[in-house]
């Protein structure tokens, strides 16, 4: 191995020998405590840890790094106290995740360290909303972002990549081929020579590494990151590396051939730089036992800090409240000052609005920009806000929910919209496991709003009409708000953006351009988790949300001997039992009215919750009211089946003559 020093003096090499050193000795230590049983589980990256030392050696420390499960050298090189680390891996209280995820699944932004979730595609997205927010403040910093070469095969890895590369964010995307995702080689893994050959489709630059070598490693990124600040861009780098361990220890590496792992073992990174270091004489063997016993010391010592750590003892009270971060409602009050506009006039005042209010504000989307959007929504946006903030995206919906959420822990907010909401099943997985999950497992708030322009009634068919709400409302960690009206329309929204949590808001599009109401012009709020009695009656209780809202109206119109509460639900998570069971009490009779397919939708949960809570009170089963058990299809009459509105005066009269 050839280590060309540049001008790297005896003291830089030295340091980058600790920085090499620590977390090969804390590695060594935690496979005899996993033999122990003293940690559960342990994804070792001995063999590899040039990388991760070398990366973090060049970055400063208000630059983020998004590292993965054995990049251990991230962690060391930010100086994260010992104890902390080994409280994380024991599941105690001082770690960072308070016994809620294991290992290196968790972030702290005091050390500038974001990390990974399991399905690791999305951090690659992550790191993207990072640069962005650090290219809009003009503050010349680098993102740096881990994957393996097995996860170069997600969707998730293209997405980051070309975004990337449109918007010239200063990311330098990390690939760590070690050989093998899991047991499958990369020949199973991908056609190409090199995954660096991947950059020539995205236009980016991009670099194979020696992996191994330290030295190589922190000159080729110190010179990447002067020429990254003066010229803004992704890097795409491959370091050709091995892990000398299994994918965690309990998998072995009996796939890997033996004389494989001979050969990597004489590309030790550590063993080869020590012997460089000592034939240079920059490093004496005393000097060398020295370091290993402060090293050693400092890892026993933080260990019994840990060990003396009681085990958590579990809380309702604290696991419930963790699920979403804090938030208290400020009302914002309108004056007198209306307009009669339409529901699509609300939605574009209300973003409108919280634009001029928030300036670290971004909205991203297929053609919002100079278009406008699908429904005209942001229409001269860019002419107010530029295209900085109201940014057009590639079609890639999970990157950019990833960029969310990168935007929110660089102190942005995000709104995202879906050009259908049918279109997020593509964006699923970071709306369901990292925004809605990131509180809860290590207190970061992910301050993303995402439009979903919902619904049928429109004869546009099975990929352009659903209403998926309840693919959300059942996810731990995110609000989910379905408005009816422009009024509720432009003050939910206002709070929906306000509010720090992830956010999923259904706009019905029936609804845009059919209904009016008088609004005001001023900005104003409405609380989330509060629904709306739109009329009072003793009869039965009528639940809705969305366009069954106006259908329940038309009905309860044609039938005015009818006397009904109609609750208008408006937000379903968090959901307003209060003001459900006080109406399913005085009037004895529920029937829920839901746009949705009927089995597994929210009407479901609501009709449990009311006949665990006011069994007494009723006079008759609850009874729902929903669509058919199909997709929805696109010709108007079959559409017009499909739909519940036309049966939902026949199942009401049926209820009120149980």
């Amino acid at each position: 191995m050839n280590f060309d020093r540049k001008n790297l003096t005896d003291n830089q090499l030295l340091d980058l020998y600790k920085r090499l050193l620590k977390p090969r000795l804390i590695e060594e230590k935690m496979l005899i405590l996993i033999r122990q049983g003293k940690v559960s589980k342990w994804f070792s990256g001995i063999g590899q840890e040039a990388i991760s030392v070398g990366v973090t050696a060049v970055l400063d420390t208000d630059e983020y790094i998004l590292p993965m499960h054995r990049n251990l050298g991230v962690f060391t090189g930010r100086d994260i106290p010992l104890y902390r680390l080994f409280s994380q891996w024991q599941g105690k209280a001082n770690g960072f995740t308070k016994g809620r995820d294991r290992s290196f699944h968790f972030g702290t932004q005091q050390y500038k360290i974001i990390g990974m979730i399991s399905h690791l595609g999305p951090q690659l997205g992550v790191a993207d909303g990072i640069a962005l927010a650090n290219k809009l403040k003009k503050n010349g910093k680098i993102t740096a972002v881990f994957t393996g070469e097995g996860a170069t095969s997600e969707g998730d890895f293209h997405e980051a990549l070309n975004i990337a590369s449109v918007w010239e964010l200063p990311v330098m995307f990390i690939v760590e081929n070690n050989g093998y995702g899991l047991s499958t080689p990369t020949n199973e893994q991908f056609r190409c020579e090199n995954i660096a050959d991947k950059g020539i489709g995205y236009g980016m630059e991009s670099h194979i590494i020696d992996g191994n070598n330290i030295v190589e490693v922190f000159n080729k990124l110190s010179e990447l990151k002067i020429s990254m600040i003066e010229n803004p861009r992704p890097v795409l780098l491959e370091f050709k590396t091995f892990r000398m361990r299994g994918h965690e220890e309990a998998s072995g590496t009996k796939y890997v051939p033996s004389a494989l792992m001979d050969l990597w073992a004489i590309k030790d990174p550590v063993n080869n730089y020590r012997k460089y270091l000592a034939k240079n004489g920059i490093l004496s063997e005393e000097f060398d036992s020295a370091l290993r016993s402060e090293i050693k010391t400092e890892i026993d010592e933080n260990l019994a800090l840990a060990d003396a750590e009681p085990e958590i003892i579990a809380s309702y009270d604290e696991e419930l409240n963790d699920v979403y971060k804090s938030f208290v409602f400020q009302e914002v009050k309108y004056s007198n000052d209306v307009e009669n506009i339409r529901f699509i006039d609300a939605i574009s005042s209300s973003l409108r609005q919280s634009m001029e209010r928030y300036e670290n504000l971004i909205i991203m989307g297929q053609d919002i920009a100079e278009y406008g959007g699908a429904f005209k929504i942001t229409d001269g946006f860019v002419e107010q806000f530029g295209k900085e903030r109201v940014r057009n995206t590639p079609i890639c919906e999970s990157a950019v929910v990833s960029a969310g959420m990168g935007l929110s822990i660089n102190g942005f907010k995000a709104v995202v919209e879906m050009q259908f909401a049918d279109f997020v099943s593509t964006g699923f997985n970071p709306i369901v496991n990292l925004l809605a999950k990131s509180h809860y497992r290590w207190q970061e708030k992910a301050d993303v709003v995402v439009r979903m322009p919902c619904g049928g009634g429109t004869q546009a068919g099975p990929f352009h009409s659903q209403t998926n709400e309840a693919w959300f409302t059942k996810t731990p960690g995110l609000k989910v708000v379905y408005p009816a009206f422009p009024f509720d329309a432009k003050g939910l929204l206002n709070e929906s953006i306000n509010d720090p949590n992830p956010v999923l808001f259904f706009e019905h599009k029936q609804l845009y351009r059919s209904v009016y109401q008088d609004v005001p012009k001023d900005y104003y709020t409405i609380e989330l988790g509060k629904a709306a009695l739109l009329k009072e009656g003793n009869q039965v209780t009528i639940i809705a949300f969305g366009a069954a809202v106006h259908w329940a109206l038309e009905t309860l119109a044609k039938n005015p001997e009818i006397s009904a509460d109609l609750l208008d639900l408006r937000t379903l998570q968090p959901l307003d039992t209060e003001a459900i069971y006080a109406s399913a009490k005085k009037t004895g009779r529920v029937i829920i009215f839901q746009e949705d397919s009927l089995f597994g939708g929210i009407a479901s949960d609501i009709s449990a919750l009311i006949m665990e809570n006011c069994f007494q009170y009723l006079d008759a089963p609850v009874r729902r009211v929903a669509s058919l058990d199909t997709p929805i299809p696109f010709t108007k009459a079959l559409e017009d089946q499909y739909l519940p509105k036309n049966r939902f005066e026949k199942e009401l009269l049926e209820l009120l003559d149980y």
